[in-house]
């Protein structure tokens, strides 16, 4: 089913599917992402059938806002804290150490991080205040390039997905990667962000 973002059932719908475990598409401020709720035990799976991607390869989280992601993370080092102040909502992609309360979200990975992001699209933050942080990836096969419109998405994912939510075109690029975990931030995608104004926010203490 796919149904546009601005038709008045199309949260709903979403918020019921996310509830039931089921994946859903969603339009964000970067590509289409294919998304399921966190704390549904076994729905992170789907994400990894759906794209036919393999389990060693860690998946993102959205969140509604910066209280949501400090609940998930065993702590935010200075430089998250920088780039996070800067550019959220936005293309930031911060991993940091995982707390207690996302222990049990199933990620893929090795289990100790997890990548967070507050995107700059208002559904998609209303869906995370109404069912908790998303864990998503973008709605593409797995090494294949990501469809710009909800069609070409449902077609690529055909009999993967319950639910593709048309929010238009979403053909920007993908959200910086910024791991966090360590002494030094390093790059582990470059994305929307250059990696140096990423170095500039980190030396200008959160400041454009």
């Amino acid at each position: 089913m796919i149904l546009p973002a601005s038709s008045p059932p199309a949260i709903s719908q979403a918020v019921g599917a996310l509830r039931a475990g089921q994946a859903v598409v969603i339009p964000t401020d970067t590509v289409y992402g294919l998304a399921v709720a966190a704390s549904v035990a076994g729905a992170t799976a789907r994400l990894f059938v759906a794209k036919e991607r393999p389990p060693d390869a860690a998946l993102a989280v959205l969140v509604a806002d910066h209280s949501q992601a400090l609940r998930l993370a065993d702590d935010l080092p200075p430089a998250a804290q920088r780039l996070v102040e800067r550019w959220w909502p936005g293309p930031l992609t911060v991993v940091v150490r995982r707390s207690a309360a996302s222990g049990s979200f199933e990620l893929g990975g090795d289990g100790s991080t997890i990548g967070l992001r507050c995107p700059d699209h208002d559904l998609v933050r209303d869906l995370a205040h109404q069912v908790g942080p998303l864990v998503t990836t973008s709605a593409n096969r797995h090494r294949q390039p990501t469809p710009a419109t909800a069609q070409a998405v449902a077609d690529a994912l055909a009999g993967k997905v319950e639910l593709v939510i048309d929010g238009g075109r979403c053909d920007g690029a993908p959200s910086t990667v910024v791991d966090c975990t360590g002494a030094e931030p390093r790059p582990l995608r470059e994305g929307r962000i250059p990696w140096s104004e990423i170095v500039r926010t980190i030396e200008n203490g959160g400041r454009p």
